[in-house]
């Protein structure tokens, strides 16, 4: 039954607001101090302009962004996934340049005017790019999550070599070297599927590569 007091208020509401302030009265000053100043040093936003998948695009993030946070949340480009956010899984892998990044190790403000490729970029549904097709095809994938950044690490991968940059199981670091499965699980070892669906993987790129699985 409510039995409100003078001010209007019910035993048990009375209750849990002396408890509230007397909860923030014991809060140090110090501490009250560094929380205004947290939201007083909130960082500005800054302007970016670079190329995702031929588009221009122009945004305003906060300095501390990632390029994974910002193709995922400000592009809306969600096919780049989320993994381990640590560099260390690869489920982040897209193209800067041509070249291959783990996009949640790296600022997207640190972008400016650099041309992004992304999973979305290689292909449409219409109309595959050849390692998606491959992938398909050789059922290089199971759940599916590792599988933008497995693609978009491949597709990087094969013009590493046909730039001659070597790897660790490059025989003579001088020659040219030569699209091995040997050269595909070193190159791709920083692309990690928990499905383990890697023999699947190894046999799609040597498809695209023009080999024998």
């Amino acid at each position: 039954m409510r039995n409100p007091d003078s001010h209007g208020l019910t035993r048990r509401e009375f209750l849990i607001a002396s408890t509230t302030t007397a909860a923030i009265a014991m809060i140090p000053s110090s501490a009250k101090a560094q929380a205004a100043q947290v939201v007083a040093n909130e960082a500005p936003l800054s302007k970016v302009a670079f190329e995702v998948n031929g588009q221009t695009r122009n945004l305003e993030l906060d300095p501390r962004t990632t390029l994974l946070d910002a193709l995922r949340e400000n592009v809306k480009l969600t096919g780049t996934k989320k993994g381990c956010d640590h560099g260390q899984c690869g489920a982040c892998t897209v193209m800067v340049n041509g070249r291959r990044i783990n996009s949640c190790l790296t600022l997207a403000v640190m972008h400016e005017g650099d041309q992004i490729t992304t999973i979305e970029g290689l292909g449409t549904p219409e109309k595959l790019h050849p390692m998606q097709s491959a992938f398909v095809k050789c059922d290089g994938f199971q759940c599916g999550y590792c599988t933008p950044g497995q693609i978009c690490s491949a597709v990087a991968m094969l013009q590493e070599i046909k730039a001659g940059v070597p790897s660790h199981v490059s025989a003579d670091l001088l020659a040219t070297p030569q699209p091995t499965a040997a050269e595909f699980r070193e190159r791709m070892s920083g692309n990690l599927c928990r499905c383990g669906a890697y023999s699947n993987i190894v046999e799609a790129i040597t498809e695209v590569a023009g080999g024998k699985a």
